[in-house]
């Protein structure tokens, strides 16, 4: 077969199924696309060529034999090395680190291999998983395959990159701000941020090796892919308790009942609180709204009535510089309130974040208890509607700059305006990263530049596999992936 490597996920395992192509032809076309390719994007950061190739051996071997692995049999897939893989370096971007080979997979590589993928490498992304800018200290920066000089995002940027120039037809990721759906906004491919605690987060770094437990909320894990059915195989494959991660409940994933796309009832929006979209994103959104309701879909502008966006700005800042202070020696801690005064600018987040670095028991409930309020708001708005539409993020993927979301120099231009960096980037994802919702991303659109632009589905908590569905039908409305130009 030619062009393997812009194969989907379910096309490939078929094809090595059907003896279409060879394992050996699979993971070697993709060896060689990245030889050709990743050393302008700098998206594989860790390539395991030589058990690659020795797994895909043992693949057609294992198939010769009428021996069949699994759903993934014989599919490369990449990780983002924010995960632990047995005898690969996992180095989360972190100097400490640089040298760390773990003993044993995190639970969604190890799912993964029961599954029968074969693990190519590890895929570049910022210290630590905190920034919009795959730009490690490890390894370099990561580029975007649409425009070099662009990022393909963060924190999960080189998996996004890898997937979209066809060195990878899947990665598995992690999302506490946007580190799933901004990639796949930036890149142009999909992407799926699920319900929080439905995917197990055993050897995740954060939380470092050894440590306690620190990360327990607003952070999830999940696929991007070329389409919805290969993030619903995914899921499906990665989910459920490990016995490890105490945190994931046993929730069957259940079939949704079938409903046809003019059934169904879209809510929309181009706005949180005041923060600006490009105007091709806002007639994009519309154009959509148009579409959906041309085929018969009740579709209605609306935010949720009862939802502070500020509120949950805040109250994710501070949960997030709670967990991340809670490691911190006391001098940095106490650096709080003077770094506030620098950073805050009168911006929540950055305000939240630096209130929570020095937050005690009661202040961290406090954040806790707001969180709930805010869940409880936007449920009760979606429960009205199938899905919400919503922007991925201000813009398209931005020009390079100084990594670091903190730094209160950088600056995001939307349409001649000037927003600062966390608002220019993750104003429209850490909402939900908040509230626990299930996000699918879909490519959408193409700004004048050729740039994608992605649009957001958002379903209610626990209806992954129903959000899936409906993500599914859109992405019909929408067309397919389409490759970046020259790759």
């Amino acid at each position: 077969m030619s062009d393997l490597v812009h194969l989907t996920v379910h096309q490939l395992a078929r094809a090595i199924r059907q003896r279409q192509a060879s394992t050996v032809e699979v993971v070697q076309a993709h060896l060689n696309h990245i030889s050709q390719h990743n050393p302008a994007l700098n998206a594989i950061v860790t390539l395991d060529e030589e058990r690659a190739l020795r797994r895909a051996q043992e693949s057609d071997a294992a198939l010769a034999c009428g021996e069949n692995w699994g759903p993934l049999h014989g599919v490369p897939v990449t990780v983002k090395d924010v995960f632990e893989t047995a005898g690969l370096r996992t180095t989360s971007s972190f100097k400490p680190l640089a040298n760390y080979i773990p003993k044993q997979d995190a639970a969604v590589v190890a799912r993964l291999r029961v599954a029968g993928a074969i693990i190519l490498g590890k895929t570049n992304m910022p210290i630590l998983a905190v920034d919009i800018q795959s730009d490690s200290p490890l390894f370099g920066r990561a580029n975007n395959p649409w425009d070099l000089s662009r990022t393909p995002g963060g924190s999960t940027g080189g998996g996004g990159a890898a997937i979209a120039a066809g060195m990878s037809p899947l990665e598995v990721g992690s999302d506490m701000g946007g580190s799933i759906r901004i990639p796949a906004h930036f890149c142009g491919v999909f992407g799926f941020k699920p319900t929080e605690h439905r995917v197990p987060g055993t050897g995740h770094i954060p939380d470092f090796p050894g440590a306690f437990k620190t990360l327990r909320h607003m952070c999830a894990f999940g696929p991007l892919a070329r389409c919805v059915q290969d993030l619903r195989l995914c899921f499906s494959l990665i989910a459920g308790p490990d016995g490890r991660d105490l945190d994931v409940p046993p929730v069957p994933l259940d079939d949704p009942p079938h409903k046809t796309l003019p059934e169904m009832r879209f809510a929309w929006t181009d706005d949180f609180s005041g923060v600006p979209v490009t105007a091709e994103t806002r007639a994009a959104l519309a154009k959509l709204a148009d579409s959906l309701s041309e085929l018969g879909c009740r579709v209605e502008r609306l935010n949720p009535p009862e939802f502070d966006f500020e509120m949950a700005w805040r109250t994710h800042g501070e949960i997030m510089g709670a967990i991340v202070g809670v490691n911190l020696p006391p001098p940095l801690r106490a650096l709080g309130p003077p770094l506030g005064a620098v950073l805050s600018r009168n911006e929540p987040v950055y305000r939240g974040i630096t209130r929570g670095v020095r937050a005690d028991m009661r202040r961290y409930m406090q954040g806790l208890a707001r969180r709930d309020t805010l869940i409880q708001a936007l449920e009760r708005f979606l429960a009205e509607w199938d899905a919400w539409l919503c922007p991925v993020s201000p813009t398209p993927a931005f020009t390079h700059r100084r990594p670091g979301i903190g730094l209160p120099t950088q600056s995001i231009e939307v349409d001649g305006h000037k927003l600062p960096y966390w608002k220019g980037s993750i104003s429209y994802t850490t909402v939900f990263n908040l509230t626990g919702n299930p996000v699918v991303v879909l490519p959408l659109a193409r700004s004048k530049e050729g740039l994608p632009i992605g649009v957001q589905v958002v379903g209610r908590r626990w209806r992954d596999m129903e959000l899936l569905s409906i993500a599914e039908q859109l992405a019909e409305v929408l067309g397919p992936f389409q490759p970046p130009p020259g790759y």
